[in-house]
């Protein structure tokens, strides 16, 4: 298994996290969370030697989203997002692309995500844990065989993502935590969407 984190500048305070994570004997690669850059995402892809599988979003915020519909294009892969958070991809009053001033991407979702869906990259197997707080359709991404999980902006070092807002619910965040990560083997890794956890 192959993990690479690439800092993606979107134009706010936070870089962004985006993560390669590719079977390196099946030349399979799911790209999560592509908020810009495409240019040195499509580098890592190309160095690695790999096929796109997947443009897994964790959210619909726009540093999250803002590379996809360039790295589609460039590179092929399925978008794959929680159903509930399918519609702020559209809307910019959630994505709030207006707000930090990017383009809002024309996205075609080809799968929605449910809770306990699995996702395969090789033979690289990811279980998708529903985790709604940040926005309502927000997901994290776990793997039990590389104890990792892939947390999107539900939770950081020290602390949890912003509750503030579109579709955004204190109450949600910490249920989601409490009852759906912290139950994770304490071993785990986190992989947080922003900031070294």
């Amino acid at each position: 298994m192959i993990l690479k984190r690439i800092k993606i500048d979107t134009g706010i305070s936070d870089i962004t996290n985006c993560y390669i994570i590719a079977d390196e004997e099946q030349k399979e690669a799911m790209v999560i969370d592509p908020g810009g850059e495409v240019d040195k995402i499509c580098d890592m892809l190309d160095t690695l030697n790999v096929d796109l599988k997947y443009i897994l979003l964790t959210h619909c915020h726009g540093d999250h989203i803002g590379g996809v519909e360039k790295l589609q294009q460039a590179k092929g892969g399925k978008v794959l997002i929680h159903r509930d958070d399918e519609e702020g991809l559209y809307n910019v009053d959630i994505n709030m692309t207006d707000y930090i001033g990017i383009k809002n991407p024309k996205i075609e979702v080809t799968s929605r995500l449910d809770d306990e869906d699995l996702i395969h990259v090789g033979d690289i197997e990811f279980k998708v844990i529903h985790t709604p707080g940040h926005t309502k359709g927000s997901i994290s991404l776990y793997c039990r065989e590389y104890k990792m999980l892939f947390s999107g902006d539900t939770i950081f070092r020290r602390t949890w993502g912003r509750t503030d807002l579109p579709t955004g619910s204190f109450v949600d965040i910490i249920r989601s935590i409490t009852n759906k990560l912290m139950i994770l083997p304490e071993d785990t890794i986190i992989y947080p969407g922003h900031r070294k956890i």
